[in-house]
């Protein structure tokens, strides 16, 4: 059951990207049927879940307006997304990871703001939700370009305190070796979400995994922080468990 405030933001979605289409779409005649293009010219016609799907992850270059596919494609979009309904995330950019959404009208950014945000809090808060919380990290921040809001907002609790553990323990392995452990953020604010995350990891995610009894994982977190020669450098590695 999705949570009230995931409900609503998914009411406003629905309101205000009712009736959008992209009239002019021609489509990709190698990688989708004439009548899969049709459904983005058409508006408040239902799409089959897998169309929706390929278009969600499709190349910006298959679209004439990839912008007004997305808005054509969110009231379905997005309730997939937060139901588990799609087969998969994660294997592509999303299509509002490639568009200005945020240049949109104020009603249209606020309405997708708020169901990125309802959708984390939702996630964080089931014991075992359709898809990885760290993928659902990745898809949010990539979308909103900005890890701050998602980290913030992790809310305090067994279940999302067991979803930090494991998700820390995924991006450590990227950070400690200065990787990404963003799979589809490619625009200019991708260092400003690294850097972020880092100082988040260092502050207070490493203080957070100690009061939960974490204490390597704290203490990695913290080495993120320092230069890479510094980090590696570091005495913790002489006494760390041979599986680290």
């Amino acid at each position: 059951m999705l949570s009230p405030a995931l409900d609503a933001a998914l009411a406003d979605i629905d309101i205000v990207f009712n009736g959008f289409a992209s009239p002019h779409e021609t489509g990709c005649g190698l990688c989708h049927l004439p009548e899969e293009t049709a459904y983005l010219r058409t508006p408040c016609t239902r799409i089959p879940l897998d169309v929706v799907q390929r278009y969600l992850f499709e190349v910006s270059d298959h679209f004439d307006d990839q912008a007004a596919a997305m808005r054509r494609l969110l009231p379905q979009a997005a309730r997939a997304m937060a139901d588990g309904a799609l087969s998969a995330i994660g294997y592509g950019a999303h299509g509002l990871a490639c568009v200005d959404w945020r240049s949109w009208p104020p009603e249209q950014v606020a309405a997708i703001d708020a169901f990125l945000r309802a959708w984390w809090q939702d996630v964080l808060a089931t014991p075992e939700p359709p898809y990885g919380v760290d993928d659902v990290f990745d898809l949010c921040t990539t979308i909103a370009r900005t890890v701050t809001p998602f980290l913030d907002g992790w809310i305090q609790g067994p279940t999302a305190d067991a979803h930090l553990v494991q998700c820390v323990d995924i991006w450590l392995y990227d950070l400690l070796g200065d990787a990404t452990p963003f799979s589809w953020w490619y625009d200019d604010s991708e260092d400003a979400g690294i850097s972020d995350l880092r100082a988040w990891l260092a502050g207070p995610g490493a203080a957070r995994l100690r009061a939960l009894g974490e204490p390597d994982l704290a203490i990695r977190c913290e080495l993120v922080a320092l230069p890479y020669d510094e980090r590696w450098a570091h005495p913790y590695w002489d006494t760390a468990d041979a599986t680290n």
